[in-house]
């Protein structure tokens, strides 16, 4: 565990670089040095955790992936389980049906898991440099130099301190340093100005812990945090001010009379903000040895509260790729699969929350009411229902596999029980897992980070699961050695003998 504090001059060379300190980023260095890699985290805060709870929903697909790394139990003791949505006027969404070890929106504030993720990297030995921002990066064949000066606001052009890394993740936010550095632009729009957040003590609470309305002048969300405590997101259309104006109490009690006819008895008012939501995302998520990741990428309206889940799912597809290639000995041409799995990813969730916010935004009549007939559709279809609930929390979403490859490729690998235990289980320290038939082992030596697994039953199929928890191959053939090599060489790096 170190933790370094800003100085003039070189600092040693470490295997990767990554620029901000939040959830994306501490899970992605988190990651990286339980492999065994040398990992610096340069954070423009100072050292402490944000009181600021931002966001608030962890998604099952997160939770799965925090599972596989030993952390979930904890984040869920935590946290505050739903396991059931209203969605405007007659809409419901039903994640208890969610086919995972997690059913449920999990209700979290975002500080609390920054604080489980940062202790979990801390322990693995990534060194922390905080109070530091990053003004330019240099990158050539062999890896990348950033400059970086001592505090947020601090001149560019003041003493600075150098870092060399063999790569770099921006996970700095969505007015990235990096992505600038690099020269990416940040195409999309602002879609909303005006957004009030607000973390409330209410003197009786609505019968629902998440409760969600639009009315022709405004929507608002309101969410059950435990002890009495509320989040609320809301918008109204007649109080159209820049983010840094004033928000005072009666403000916030007029948007919740507004949307549910009540203030619900306000007592106290813990933390406030107004800001605006953009549409946006970078062309690109590689830059030679640069990447960028969570909202340095993508950022998107609040609707569906898929902003930091998404950017943990970044981190998770990323982290065991640099391992392979720095660790293993893998093409580098691996990493280029981090752009093409998760800007696809990147789109999808633009256009979902994008389409949920739209929807809140309607009012006309008759376009309400067709809001509303789509939300009885949408809870009383339950394939609909069930389908909407899975792309939502993650589950639903998959990885495009090449043509002519086996069905499950680029699957999400569900938690099975198999033969030697929980799939989660055995990814847990980055593992890929080899599931083969019962009674027959692999043709072909095994790296140490390949786990031999058996399906419980007769399942004849062999497929390899990545320690990002989907499929990246799968045969019926009972005799492929040859294709499973390639998979491995592919996947894993250069087959060698188990030490």
């Amino acid at each position: 565990m170190v933790d370094s504090s800003n100085h003039n001059g070189a600092h040693p060379t470490t295997d990767v670089l990554v620029v901000g300190a939040g959830p994306t980023g501490l899970l992605l260095a988190g990651d990286l040095a339980e492999a065994g890699l040398s990992v610096t985290v340069v954070e423009a805060r100072p050292h402490k955790l944000s009181n600021l709870s931002r966001a608030l929903v962890v998604h099952a697909r997160v939770l799965e992936q925090f599972d596989a790394r030993g952390i979930a139990d904890e984040v869920v003791k935590l946290g505050h389980p739903i396991d059931r949505l209203a969605l405007f006027e007659r809409g419901e969404l039903n994640p208890s049906r969610l086919p995972s070890r997690y059913p449920f929106v999990l209700f979290l504030p975002q500080y609390e898991v920054e604080r489980v993720l940062e202790r979990r990297a801390r322990e693995a030995g990534v060194t922390f440099v905080h109070n530091t921002k990053v003004v330019g990066v240099d990158q050539d064949a062999n890896g990348v130099t950033a400059r970086a000066v001592a505090g947020k606001d601090a001149n560019p052009d003041g003493p600075s301190t150098m870092y060399h890394a063999s790569y770099l993740v921006g996970t700095d936010g969505v007015h990235s340093t990096i992505r600038s550095a690099v020269g990416l632009p940040f195409p999309g729009k602002s879609i909303l100005s005006s957004l009030i957040l607000a973390d409330l003590k209410l003197g009786r609470g609505p019968d629902r812990p998440f409760t969600v309305n639009a009315v022709p002048d405004g929507f608002a969300l309101l969410t059950e945090m435990g002890d009495d405590a509320y989040r609320l997101t809301g918008w109204n259309r007649h109080h159209q001010l820049p983010d840094d104006a004033p928000l005072d109490v009666e403000e916030i009690k007029e948007l919740l009379r507004l949307n549910f006819g009540t203030d619900y008895g306000i007592t106290d008012v813990r933390w406030k903000s107004r800001f605006h939501s953009d549409e946006r995302q970078a062309p690109a998520y590689r830059v030679g040895r640069v990447f960028l990741a969570g909202d340095a990428a993508h950022v998107h309206s609040p609707a569906g509260a898929m902003g930091m889940n998404t950017g943990l799912q970044d981190a998770a597809n990323l982290s065991w790729k640099l391992v392979a290639v720095l660790r293993d000995g893998a093409d580098d041409h691996l990493l280029d699969t981090y752009q093409t799995e998760r800007h696809a990813v990147g789109k999808i969730v633009l256009r979902m929350s994008g389409l949920l916010v739209r929807a809140a935004l309607l009012h006309g009549t008759t376009a309400r009411l067709l809001r509303a007939t789509a939300g009885t559709v949408l809870s009383n279809v339950r394939p609909l229902a069930d389908r909407a609930a899975a792309m939502i929390s993650g589950i639903g979403i998959s990885y495009q596999a090449p043509r002519g490859t086996h069905a499950l490729t680029g699957k999400r690998a569900p938690d099975v029980q198999l033969a030697e235990g929980r799939l989660n289980e055995l990814q847990r320290g980055g593992n890929f897992v080899l599931i083969t038939p019962p009674g027959r082992n692999a043709d072909v030596p095994l790296p140490r980070h390949v786990v031999q697994a058996h399906w419980n039953g007769e399942r004849r199929t062999t497929a390899l699961v990545r320690p990002d928890g989907y499929f990246c191959w799968a045969t019926e053939e009972p005799d492929d050695a040859n294709a499973l090599c390639a998979a491995l060489t592919t996947w894993v790096g250069p087959l060698r003998e188990r030490p």
